[in-house]
């Protein structure tokens, strides 16, 4: 098994802005039922992307701390 790793923290895009937007757009069209769809199958993808149970907890407690 390997060692889990720490959550990125710095800023990982070359183009934030650009990221921001493709998400934004993403949303464009959508009621809130959708959209709120949509960000539950995102953050499904995404968490398999992640892989590692560990940095997924850190980021769950992160999303959290910022309500």
């Amino acid at each position: 098994m390997t060692e889990p790793t720490a959550l990125a923290r710095e800023a990982r895009f070359a183009d934030p802005d650009a990221a921001y937007r493709l998400l934004a757009e993403a949303h464009r069209d959508l009621d809130e039922r959708e959209s709120a769809a949509l960000n539950a199958r995102l953050v499904l993808i995404l968490a398999n992307q992640i892989g590692d149970l560990g940095v997924l907890r850190e980021a769950v407690a992160l999303a959290r701390q910022a309500r």
